[in-house]
């Protein structure tokens, strides 16, 4: 029974330690975006805000995209201190593109949870007339 109390206590602490210990964390201000209707050819970018919600410093490496029509335009360098903030601006060109466009961009990063990926949407029209 001692060995049971003994094995129990050190899972307890072992569980504590590692709920302190939760590494950077990404947090975002509004993960998704809509851009609304868009013409053919028009070329559109959002920049989606971070926070380092976490205690230890945030390294952004990559960010990746599913497309060539969709391109991560720019993410700090530099790690992000717990409580920092940051800024990941994506864009998105709809040369070719028509209809509804559903895009998810992942950040590669060495947050624990989530937090790793954002979204956007538009509805690409036809051409605008005199194009």
């Amino acid at each position: 029974m001692k060995k049971l109390s003994l094995l129990i206590l050190f899972f307890a602490f072992a569980g504590l330690a590692l709920a302190q210990s939760n590494g950077p964390v990404m947090t975002w201000d509004k993960s998704t975006h809509d851009f609304g209707d868009i013409y053919q050819g028009d070329k559109v970018e959002h920049t989606y805000v971070f926070t380092n919600a976490g205690n230890e410093p945030l390294i952004i490496t990559n960010v990746q995209v599913t497309c060539g029509c969709t391109t991560p335009k720019g993410w700090p360098k530099d790690p992000i201190p717990p409580g920092g903030k940051g800024e990941i601006t994506v864009g998105f060109n709809s040369t070719g593109k028509i209809g509804k466009q559903n895009k998810v961009v992942t950040i590669v990063s060495n947050a624990g949870g989530s937090g790793n990926t954002v979204s956007f949407t538009t509805n690409v029209l036809e051409k605008k007339p005199n194009q």
